[in-house]
């Protein structure tokens, strides 16, 4: 088993973060898990969405506005905030390795370490759930070692609790049911999607998915009321990664990477509380710790941000490599302002071929025919370049859909300069793994086997051919969508 390197910057965050001074009763803690999300919520504001359940743990506890997962897809998100290290720092960074391996001599995960403490550790579909819930780490596990089942009921009378509750919406499929309110139907596209009936279409299935989600937070927070334990719990709701549409899930954008984080504790969180500081997703699993009262270990990456606010953390990173079929290396360092995105392999196009997003994404071959006939903005028809700048720099106060690169404008040269340095100086302390080859398999022989299973196959499901052509893609989905 490989031992991890303690370097300094750990030391450095472990200081900030290892103080035994909080409150004498270790609360339960809930983590409501969407699958999926950005922060099209009503509690931050976005009205084509009705979110009753998650307004209300909103209003009665924190809303963070600058929440950033570090990895902009599932496997290697999840894999860091449950260990409260950096995927790229334990050879977690690709989507579902294909070769995991244990995790480093010294890191347990947060449900193993409080598991230890006397926590009664779940991880379920629901709050009456007899079914595991979502996992999907890329290391070795043993859900046996990590929880004690799916069902936090099973527990001891007045043992504490930390239960997972993985919520499958919004993620694909979405909802495909008639869209019958107006609040969806006429609900304005981001400008990076084309302006289609499809695409609208979409749009309408993954609002009403988010509907669906909120639904099913109200039954855990009901369950929660039900059992008279929801005063002594803490509730975390966050999205494991973005929105999955074209340009966001996958990708180290805001689409990608920003993400809804709501906490309520009553008595110990000012209802009505909106923090704008940066928070990191791989803050979470130190952040309970302290508020267990328990040591933080000096391996995890992640600041505290409760009880008192954290030392403000002068940028997040984001990190993308292989996803499925697609094998890249990106990396973002996201400030309150800027964000700065380096491209290792900047030969390839933004739209390389990924199975998954050409089977579950319409918008894909819907902006390639658009493009084909001339009707895509410039900012649209950007994406389908067939090659990447090295560099990428945003301003996201000026352009917050991130469309206008000022990477080369020497007006910027100082700010691309500073975010570059940071980029460097964080790969280097955190042991940045993103350039170690895969070998066992290949990616060549990863490739070969995942456009099989998540390509071929499901096009023949549909009734396509192996090579069906954008204009056939748009047309399945168009009748799919015809209800």
């Amino acid at each position: 088993m490989r031992t991890l390197l303690l370097l300094p910057l750990f030391a450095l965050v472990a200081a900030r973060v290892t103080s035994t001074e909080t409150t004498p009763a270790r609360p339960n803690i809930v983590w409501l898990i969407a699958d999926d999300l950005s922060p099209e919520l009503g509690a931050y504001g976005y009205p084509h969405v009705r979110t009753p359940n998650l307004d209300r743990p909103a209003a009665e506890g924190a809303r963070f506005n600058r929440a950033f997962t570090t990895a902009p897809i599932c496997s290697t998100s999840r894999s860091a905030f449950i260990t409260g290290l950096h995927q790229t720092s334990i050879a977690c960074q690709h989507h579902r390795t294909e070769d995991p391996r244990p995790l480093p001599t010294g890191v347990k995960t947060l449900p193993e370490i409080l598991r230890a403490a006397g926590y009664f550790t779940t991880n379920g579909q629901g709050p009456e759930s007899t079914r595991w819930g979502k996992a999907d780490y890329n290391f070795v596990i043993d859900m046996r070692t990590m929880y004690d089942g799916p069902d936090w009921r099973k527990r001891r009378p007045g043992q504490p609790f930390f239960a997972q509750v993985q919520l499958k919406h919004p993620h694909r499929p979405f909802v495909n049911e008639p869209v019958t309110e107006a609040r969806h139907r006429d609900a304005p596209l981001p400008p990076i999607y084309p302006d289609h009936p499809l695409a609208h279409r979409d749009w309408a299935a993954y609002l009403q998915s988010i509907e669906a989600l909120d639904a099913m937070v109200g039954e855990v927070l009901a369950t929660l009321d039900r059992e008279g334990v929801a005063k002594d719990t803490l509730v975390m709701f966050f999205g494991d990664n973005g929105r999955p549409h074209v340009r966001d899930k996958q990708w180290v954008y805001n689409g990608g990477l920003h993400v809804p984080l709501i906490v309520r504790w009553p008595g110990r969180i000012t209802p009505g509380t909106v923090r704008e500081e940066l928070v990191s997703m791989v803050d979470l699993a130190p952040t309970c710790l302290r508020l267990a009262g328990l040591e933080v270990p000096a391996v995890m990456q992640g600041v505290a941000f409760l009880p008192e606010q954290n030392p403000r953390r002068p940028f997040v990173v984001g990190a993308r490599d292989r996803a499925g079929d697609a094998d890249d290396r990106i990396r973002s360092v996201r400030t309150a302002r800027f964000n700065y995105i380096r491209n290792f392999r900047p030969e390839l196009p933004y739209a390389q071929h990924s199975s998954y997003k050409e089977v579950q994404y319409p918008m894909l071959p819907l902006l390639r025919l658009l493009h084909a006939e001339g009707k895509l903005t410039p900012a649209q028809a950007a994406f389908l370049a067939p090659r990447r700048p090295p560099e990428e720099l945003y301003d996201l106060d000026a352009d917050p859909w991130e469309t206008r690169n000022l990477a080369a404008l020497p007006e910027h040269a100082a700010t691309l300069r500073d975010l570059r340095g940071k980029l460097d100086a964080w790969m280097r302390a955190t042991g940045d793994q993103g350039g170690t080859p895969e070998t066992k398999p290949t990616v060549a022989e990863i490739v070969t086997d995942t456009r099989l299973k998540t390509y071929e196959r499901p096009l023949q499901q549909r009734g396509l051919s192996r090579n069906p052509t954008d204009a056939e893609m748009v047309r399945w989905w168009e009748s799919y969508y015809r209800n």
